[in-house]
């Protein structure tokens, strides 16, 4: 059975980038009728807030992704958060040092800092150069009883080239010459991520791992892990990245966006889950697609190894697309409360119609709002300019066809054009400027019906120069 899993770190908000990564283990893993876990990766207590994995949690539920094994959920490879797994791990690094694959090291950051640069210096890659490995075992219980305290490292072995055929990506090589023993124990007794996130992933019966292509120095370091210890590895898959408009990796830094960010901005969960998944991945069908059917077509032999520009036009298209399937009463919670309390209650379905029509987001909703049941239209000297140039005789006539024939905008038309022979923009313009304080916006036909006889004719009265 497929078996994927996404395993973030909680200290801060999901990303973008790590939220395209829990879609594409989640719809493979629902395309295949497999199981999607969760894990917590959390041995990095300095930085891990408790706050970050209850909005995680509910990011996904957002997004539509639900896991089948994990927090609040459980299963039976748990727990599913590092922290609670000291145990387990302690385990494999007593087995890796039995087998004399693992060393005590008390480098510190300095004399580390140091052999980098003398390496940088002679055109070598920056690697670990065993230093400790060849300390005894005397020389290594006396630094441990002068308070020394010592991360673990994996001693690498040498002339090893490191093979596996990247589910994405192809065939991949590694020598491990370049790569150098490594930390997989911190000094303050933590699990690194290289190590555990390779323990978990094959006790837990992961069978594929989709990750960011910046993980790809670490599968080789990983596959040596679970190879000495006699373990199964996954299948790796890495993706390729999200790029901003200057092909930078997309990030907080440079105007990333997170997932909580674009459900506060009003962001349709469904708009992000289509944006998201055609992020390096080809779907034939270009309408708006349920989870179901994003995952029924969902295959890895689809995700592309070039990069993924973030286009906010495209993410703004699925918006579009996702507000139109939206049932009215779906529209009218989605714009929220402070809507229900400014728009009349008998006016509430026909504006939700209007404004999924001509808005992407709440708060547009809001100043439509404004305009036609608060302050009113704001004229600025630029509007005011094309009232002057219609002149009082044109509002003069709009105002007696309303006090002779009621608040019909068909009525209003047929009165200017007959009298001041004129059509297009000439036309309308000023009408939606006088009424609204904008240039483009709902019919003008809905306009006059939100604002009735006695606030139509009110708003016709012309402001003069």
């Amino acid at each position: 059975m497929i078996r994927t899993r996404f395993s973030p770190s909680p200290t801060g908000m999901v990303h973008l980038g790590n939220a395209r990564t829990a879609l594409f283990s989640a719809l493979f893993a629902r395309g295949s009728a497999g199981i999607f876990l969760l894990r917590i990766e959390d041995t990095d207590q300095t930085r891990s807030e408790h706050k970050y994995t209850e909005q995680l949690e509910e990011d996904l539920r957002w997004l539509g992704i639900d896991w089948q094994e994990g927090p609040e959920v459980g299963g039976p490879h748990g727990p599913y958060f590092q922290s609670e797994r000291a145990a387990i791990y302690a385990e494999y690094y007593a087995k890796l040092e039995s087998i004399q694959r693992a060393y005590p090291c008390f480098c510190s950051d300095e004399e580390l800092a140091l052999n980098r640069k003398i390496q940088l210096s002679r055109g070598q890659p920056p690697r670990y150069p065993g230093t400790c490995y060849q300390l005894s075992v005397e020389e290594i219980s006396k630094r441990i009883a002068a308070g020394k305290k010592p991360a673990l490292r994996f001693k690498v072995p040498t002339d090893l080239t490191i093979e596996f055929n990247d589910t994405v990506k192809g065939l991949q090589r590694f020598r491990s010459q370049d790569i150098g023993d490594f930390i997989i124990r911190r000094a303050d007794g933590s699990a690194s991520f290289m190590f555990c996130n390779a323990i978990d992933d094959s006790l837990m019966g992961v069978t594929h791992v989709l990750r960011g292509e910046d993980h790809l120095a670490n599968t080789p370091r990983q596959i040596m892990i679970l190879q000495a210890l006699k373990m199964r590895a996954p299948e790796y898959g890495h993706l390729s990245l999200i790029t901003n408009d200057d092909s930078l990796r997309l990030s907080k830094r440079r105007g990333s966006f997170s997932l909580n960010d674009l459900r506060e901005n009003g962001y349709l969960s469904f708009a992000v889950l289509n944006y998201l998944a055609r992020l390096t991945h080809t779907y034939e069908n270009q309408t708006l697609l349920s989870f179901d059917e994003l995952a029924k077509d969902f295959r890895l032999d689809k995700l592309s190894r070039s990069p993924a520009r973030f286009d906010k036009n495209q993410l703004l298209h699925w918006q579009k697309e996702a507000l139109s399937a939206l049932s009215i009463e779906a529209v009218l919670a989605w714009l929220g409360p402070d809507i229900t309390i400014k728009v009349p209650a008998d006016k509430q379905t026909l504006f939700a119609k209007v404004m999924q029509q001509n808005i992407l987001f709440p708060s547009e909703a809001q100043v439509w709002a404004n305009i036609l049941f608060g302050e009113g239209p704001q004229l600025d000297e630029e509007k005011l300019a094309i009232l002057n140039d219609a002149g009082a005789d044109f509002f003069a006539i709009a105002g007696r066809a309303v006090l002779e024939n009621g608040a019909n905008l068909e009525n209003i038309l047929m009165a200017l054009k007959n009298t001041l022979n004129i059509a297009g923009k000439k036309l309308y313009m000023p009408l939606r400027i006088i009424l609204t304080g904008e240039t483009n916006g709902p019919e003008l036909v809905h306009i006059i019906e939100f604002l009735g006889k006695d606030e139509t004719l009110r708003r016709l009265q012309y402001p003069g120069k």
